[in-house]
């Protein structure tokens, strides 16, 4: 950005996020720093909501041991996963797609009937994109939501005493990809989105902030806290079986939501049996500072450039 080596991913949505704030009055009324960007069509009953994300091969997988269908599955999950962190439901997706030299024409149709058939699944339809050719295999999945207006789940509405939720077990991603093997790795190769989930958080617990757990729980819950200017202090998380503490707290690519609510929110101990479990509370401290158990927690969640 400015001739020196960028520490980590925030450091460069910082900068955007300043240089890009939508002028007043546009239909655009949220930008960098929740999941999705929301924008409000005159006279419409609903936002919509879009989000991108970007697969990239030798990044987020390796040929070697994903098929077609895990990346398509994959790739479009990043993004479903998003809309359903801000309580939406998803309408269509686009693609842009760069072809490396070792995807063959069949491996190119298993990878698009594989996620034509999981937009489909989700509400959703491919309306479009792009093709290229290159020397790795990349793609940018773009989805657009709808919620109705003024009821998406944003990250900044955590306030003090509110209590932490995350839905699903955590560390099975990590696991999975670590081990190569059993339940794990087919957690690894299968991320569900909670998108019904998303919207029970909106319509019935009135979730006060909510974002999806795709780069561990650390960092996304120092995100969360950042935007609400806010701590934390959590306890143990729900653990995949087999999986570390370590996994548990700051593995990745788990597509879980997490979420707050005000102090005694009747929250079931689960929804359509995936398990919503309390590991903490929103605190008076610095914002974006994480405590486990009383002692200050390192986020060591997935940075792109961080993690170099």
């Amino acid at each position: 950005m400015d001739g020196r080596r960028v520490r980590d991913e925030r450091t460069i949505t910082e900068r955007l996020r300043k240089m890009a704030l939508p002028p007043a009055g546009s239909p655009v009324v949220a930008g960098i720093g929740d999941d999705c960007a929301i924008y409000r069509p005159r006279g419409s009953a609903d936002d919509l909501l879009f989000t991108t994300d970007l697969f990239v091969e030798g990044t987020h997988f390796l040929r070697e041991t994903h098929q077609a269908a895990d990346v398509a599955r994959k790739a479009l999950a990043r993004s479903i996963s998003d809309i359903a962190a801000m309580g939406g439901t998803p309408r269509f997706c686009l693609v842009s797609l760069c072809a490396a030299k070792w995807t063959t024409p069949r491996w190119l149709d298993r990878f698009f009937d594989t996620l034509v058939a999981g937009a489909s699944a989700w509400g959703a339809v491919l309306a479009g994109g792009d093709l290229s050719h290159g020397e790795i295999f990349a793609c940018d999945v773009t989805v657009c939501g709808a919620v109705p207006r003024g009821k998406a789940l944003r990250r900044g509405g955590a306030r003090r005493g509110h209590e932490i939720y995350v839905s699903g077990a955590l560390g099975g991603s990590a696991l999975g990809l670590e081990s190569g093997k059993g339940k794990a790795w087919q957690r690894h190769l299968h991320p569900e989105p909670r998108v019904a989930l998303g919207v029970f958080l909106r319509e019935k617990l009135r979730a006060t902030a909510a974002i999806d757990v795709s780069d561990g729980l650390s960092l996304d819950l120092e995100r969360l806290c950042l935007e609400s200017g806010a701590g934390a202090e959590i306890g143990e998380p729900p653990r995949f079986r087999g999986a570390s503490l370590e996994q548990a707290l700051h593995g990745g690519e788990e597509y879980e939501l997490l979420f707050t609510v005000r102090a005694g929110t009747p929250v079931p101990a689960a929804f359509q049996g995936i398990p919503l479990t309390r590991i903490g509370t929103i605190i008076n401290s610095p914002a974006g500072e994480i405590r486990h158990h009383g002692v200050p927690l390192p986020v060591k969640g997935y940075d792109h450039f961080r993690n170099r």
